[in-house]
């Protein structure tokens, strides 16, 4: 794993790439933290499946419904 700042990356971009697609990581770091990761970029075989999910997801009732603080700071609630 390479690990290089931000400034570096910015000078070095193509190179990283090239060390990216050979399957190493790059870490960016920003003030000595690590704030972003390189890794290769892999397509999945499998195509896609509509509604894969069906079943696994629960949206509330009240999903649609503004908050009564949020509908008043847009002027939508008479107050």
């Amino acid at each position: 794993m390479l690990i290089t700042n931000i400034s570096e990356a910015k000078a070095q971009l193509s190179a990283l790439i090239e060390k990216v697609m050979t399957g190493q990581e790059v870490i960016i770091g920003k003030a000595g933290k690590p704030v972003a990761k390189l890794v290769r970029y892999e397509r999945s075989e499998k195509p896609r499946q509509p509604g894969a999910l069906r079943g696994k997801i629960k949206i509330a009732d009240d999903f649609d419904e503004l908050p009564g603080d949020i509908a008043e700071a847009f002027g939508m609630v008479d107050s």
